[in-house]
């Protein structure tokens, strides 16, 4: 929203789009700042501290009574480094599937948004490590699909980044850009939430 009012506000020229990028990251440190303030001061108020009590008895007592996927995900060879080099290993793939836009862009978008659909593939796949034969609930398949699941992410979100402004005219490019990152971070948001409820 900010970036639409800057671009209305400000004349598009070279010192207009410099005051418009000033005025951005000038706001956004702001509100950064005064969120983390407000964060800090509100956990010391007592009816925080009095909601956070409950809740660490509540976590207890649901922990007891359920299981997390994140539990069912160990290893007795690894042991507590199993989890820290699956997300290590989700990162160093996703960067590699970003930059392998550099080497072959897939410039098909109905091609790529098909296989955005196909990675819905993952999901059976790891119920079937989490709760199929012994053979897939090793170190090995989970650690290859979480791999999989990380490079195809990092090439399909690069490549849908890169097609969305050249698919309309030029002059609405940037404004599909906007679109798409803004997507992008709702897109994230909320399968952060969602990850919450998941419970197996």
């Amino acid at each position: 929203m900010l970036r639409i009012l800057t671009k209305a506000v400000f004349p598009q020229c070279a010192d207009g789009l410099r005051k418009s990028a000033y005025l951005y990251f000038f706001t956004s440190i702001v509100f950064m700042v005064i969120c983390i303030v407000l964060y800090n001061v509100a956990h010391k108020l007592p009816i925080m501290q009095y909601y956070e009590e409950l809740k660490a008895e509540a976590v207890k007592e649901e922990k007891a009574e359920k299981r997390y996927i994140t539990e069912d995900v160990h290893s007795l060879v690894l042991k507590d480094w199993y989890l820290v080099l699956l997300i290590t290993g989700y990162n160093v793939f996703d960067l590699v599937g970003k930059s392998l836009t550099a080497v072959y862009l897939l410039e098909n978008a109905k091609v790529a948004i098909s296989a955005c659909v196909v990675r819905l593939l993952f999901f059976p796949l790891f119920i079937g490590c989490l709760h199929g034969p012994q053979l897939f609930r090793t170190e090995f398949p989970v650690s290859l699909l979480t791999c999989l699941l990380s490079l195809t992410n990092g090439y399909l979100t690069s490549v849908l980044m890169i097609m969305a402004p050249k698919s309309v005219q030029i002059q609405h490019a940037e404004t599909s850009g906007i679109v798409m990152v803004l997507f992008l971070v709702v897109g994230l948001a909320s399968g952060s939430v969602i990850a919450w409820f998941w419970v197996i």
